[in-house]
């Protein structure tokens, strides 16, 4: 008998994997509204996998349910770390800029664990600072002090994560995660001169920007959708564009998983493409802890339930959890790059694709999987 395949995927596969089937079980539940979406699922499971580090019990259980965090607490935590040191380091160059950062704010004086708030500072370098929540004005001065911290790590991308309100004279730890990209297309777009037509899901025709570039790139067309792979300079990172037929969006979306997308990924071939797409430019913003509470994990935000006893020996539960994300895609570095990425192959007729309905989009880190940004434009 031949002895089993060696396994050669990275060590921070699995984690990869759960952040994956993660953001697609959150996408079902955030797309139920009308508008623009964009979030960020590696941001989120982030932050809170710094709060799982204090969970236990059948707390614990059902945020690793939720969260698809399938490797052991210890091996989950150095993975997070190595994760985040290979995609800090890979953008150190001149190709693109991501940039992820943790920070943890406590209340003066409160009794958190030594083991607890160590392995924060080893496997997500945030260490302790200590703020009075108690005190009306020193609240709101550290409610000022946080959501500074968040718009300096996203070059201001992010002005107020917490509102006011958020915290109170009971709040005793808050934990934040920023993360902020940066990059130039690798075949540049050209601009359009007019603009288009770009028909909405109601049926109506609006008058969009565009712009527009010929280059290879990977595509996939099946029954009911066109993918694109586009991908940044560097090529590490790509953004991937999921283009339903006409009047499948809604079905398409709602079958959207992790499955479908990797099947979609596999399925991707180089071809000659003369793409148009609009540009765009929008903010989300969303209170997860109902959202959270429903996929699976109640017991965080339930008084008298949670059990965050690793983390302190007093009663903690989870209040809020707030997220907001920005996305501006155009053809910025267009003017250095266009003339040579797209002309130089012009010998052949290339497969013509418009994207004038709404669509869908991600990006990911091509080298471990994670899906950094997800969205859609309607």
């Amino acid at each position: 008998m031949a002895p089993p395949a060696a396994d050669h995927s990275p060590p921070v596969a699995p984690l990869a994997a759960g952040n994956s089937r993660f953001a697609f079980a959150l996408y079902q539940r955030l797309r139920t509204g009308e508008d623009n979406l964009f979030y960020s699922p590696y941001s989120i499971s982030l932050a809170l996998a710094m709060i799982y580090a204090g969970a236990r019990g059948e707390t614990a259980d059902q945020m690793a349910e939720t969260l698809h965090f399938t490797l052991p607490p210890a091996e989950l935590h150095e993975r997070f770390y190595e994760l985040n040191q290979g995609l800090n380091s890979s953008a150190a160059g001149d190709d693109f800029t991501l940039q992820i950062a943790n920070s943890l704010w406590a209340q003066t004086g409160y009794p958190f664990r030594n083991e607890f708030l160590s392995l924060l500072a080893d496997f997500y370098e945030s260490e302790l600072r200590e703020v009075d929540f108690a005190d009306p004005d020193a609240r709101e001065q550290a409610r000022q002090t946080i959501n500074d911290w968040v718009s300096d790590e996203t070059q201001g991308k992010i002005e107020e994560l917490f509102a006011e309100g958020v915290l109170n004279a009971m709040t005793r730890l808050v934990l934040a995660n920023a993360i902020y990209f940066k990059a130039e297309w690798e075949q540049p777009f050209q601009p359009v001169p007019e603009p288009r037509e770009f028909t909405l899901l109601d049926g109506e025709a609006v008058m969009a920007p565009m712009m527009t570039r010929r280059a290879v790139t990977g595509y996939n067309a099946g029954a009911d959708y066109e993918a694109l792979q586009l991908a940044y300079k560097g090529e590490r990172v790509e953004m991937v564009i999921l283009l339903p037929a006409p009047g499948e969006f809604a079905g398409f979306e709602a079958a959207l998983d992790a499955a479908r997308i990797e099947e979609i990924l596999q399925d991707l071939a180089q071809a000659d493409i003369r793409l148009t797409m609009p540009k765009f430019e929008y903010e989300s913003s969303f209170a997860l802890a109902e959202t959270l509470a429903a996929m699976g994990m109640p017991n965080a935000f339930m008084e008298g339930l949670a059990d965050f006893s690793a983390m302190t020996d007093g009663d903690l539960f989870l209040s809020h959890v707030e997220h907001k994300a920005y996305v501006a895609v155009d053809e910025l570095g267009t003017e250095a790059a266009a003339a040579t990425g797209v002309v130089a192959e012009a010998t052949s007729v290339p497969q013509l694709v418009t994207i004038d309905r709404p669509f869908l989009f991600l990006i990911r880190d091509r080298e471990s999987g994670v899906v950094l940004f997800a969205g859609r434009v309607l």
